[in-house]
């Protein structure tokens, strides 16, 4: 079996659904259940007798221990992190908790676990570590896509707190020969994301006929990744990537964020109407948030000559995709939106 943590968060989620769909191999969940870990997100398959579920935090390194101890899984697929810029501009020292601290307890549960391995339970066993592009700092507009080989250079708490626990788990492979891989992904959409990210919040407010707020003049870029592609390269990379290597996953997507927000309205336009009008006339412009890098991209060059990985999701597919999912599931996106916390948006964008 595997562990997978933060298995009831966005990307998690996916992965476990797609993961029992694939494979009759077991899984374990350990989940904090935060403001953005959702046990809902899990109901479908929660009474899979291959799935199984542990509230708790990945600071907790005894109860780790135990779990791993108790389950024996052959890999831990640790996706469990905060992950909203934003949130760590107003927040940061959860960001350093969770992310900088509770991966380095995660590690030393793994370590202990794997020193009492044998043979060829120990060989095969494998801890996948989920980053993200934004280590890499910003691009210009006419330079190359980051990839494997570029230097580091945050520019936000969570991106600093990120690339903290990527130079552990480096530390970790080379000192303790703990057999690490880590990826760096691109910005993740699709099924089952948090209310607060970009696409869902603005879908949202569209349907609400509430504004629709772009940050600064809306040319910061990013390179889009439909989720359940992500979820099928990590799935190669646990199988088939090599021990103590990176890998970026990359959409080759690069958008506007005006022009995502300006796509999704189009398929709203067409999925659901307004009344009167169409949903790119509620786009508003809002002063920048702090340090707003301005593209991030990362080339998934590696990940398609080492492992054959490809794509199946265009932006086109894929944000029509998720319009859909999110307008058959709009009861969903509005519990996780308001029931943990309903005044984010009130927040983050009253005084801007």
């Amino acid at each position: 079996m595997i562990f997978i943590t933060g298995g009831a968060g966005f990307i998690g989620s996916n992965f476990v659904h797609q993961w029992l769909a694939s494979t009759d191999e077991p899984l374990a969940v350990l989940d904090k259940l935060t403001y953005a870990g959702n046990l809902e997100n899990l109901d479908s398959v929660r009474m899979d007798a291959r799935f199984s579920f542990a509230q708790l935090d990945i600071c907790d390194r005894l109860r780790v221990g135990q779990l791993l101890a108790e389950h024996c899984p052959r890999a831990i697929v640790h996706f469990a992190a905060e992950s909203h810029v934003d949130r760590s501009i107003q927040g940061p020292s959860e960001f350093i908790r969770t992310n900088v601290n509770g991966t380095f307890e995660l590690l030393e549960a793994a370590r202990a676990y794997v020193a009492a391995l044998k043979g060829v339970e120990r060989e095969n066993f494998r801890f996948l570590h989920v980053s993200t592009d934004e280590v890499y700092g910003s691009l210009s507009a006419t330079d190359n896509a980051f990839s494997e080989s570029n230097a580091y250079a945050p520019n936000s708490p969570y991106a600093a707190s990120k690339a903290a626990s990527d130079h552990l788990v480096r530390a970790y492979a080379r000192t303790y020969a703990l057999p690490t891989i880590t990826t760096n992904c691109s910005n993740n959409y699709g099924p089952y994301q948090f209310p607060e990210k970009l696409i869902p919040l603005m879908l949202l407010n569209a349907l609400d006929e509430k504004p629709l707020p772009v940050y600064g003049d809306g040319a910061h870029v990013r390179d889009w990744l439909y989720v359940l592609d992500h979820c099928e390269a990590l799935r190669l990379i646990l199988e088939r990537g090599r021990i103590g290597e990176t890998y970026c996953i990359g959409g080759r997507a690069e958008k506007a964020n005006l022009d995502v927000v300006r796509a999704l309205c189009a398929v709203l336009d067409d999925m659901r109407p307004r009344a009167s009008g169409r949903y790119a006339e509620l786009i508003e412009f809002v002063s920048d948030r702090p340090g707003h890098d301005r593209r991030y991209a990362v080339s998934p060059a590696k990940l398609e000559q080492e492992l054959g990985w490809r794509q199946r999701a265009t932006f086109d597919v894929g944000i029509r995709e998720t319009v859909r999912w999110f307008l058959e599931h709009e009861a969903w996106a509005r519990r996780a939106g308001s029931e943990k916390d309903g005044r984010w948006f009130e927040r983050q964008y009253a005084t801007r």
